[in-house]
């Protein structure tokens, strides 16, 4: 977690994290056959999770950045 707003009854958590695909490969979605061979990385993954009226949390933002990143 980055940051809690406001910080003594969190409405909005800013949640920062990295994910590595580095052993990953793509494959084409419409024939399954691999994309190319080159595997990912490390990518850099942001997310903002804000309280709902009915108190309940959800994600309102997310965003993972190229590799190479984190």
């Amino acid at each position: 977690m980055s940051s809690v707003e406001p910080p003594d009854n969190p409405n909005k958590i800013v949640i920062t994290d990295c994910s590595d695909d580095s052993r990953w490969l793509k494959y084409k979605a419409d024939t399954g056959q691999l994309a190319n061979d080159t595997p990912g990385g490390r990518h850099l993954i942001n997310a903002i999770v804000q309280k709902q009226a009915d108190g309940s949390w959800k994600v309102s933002e997310y965003g993972v950045h190229e590799a190479g990143t984190c």
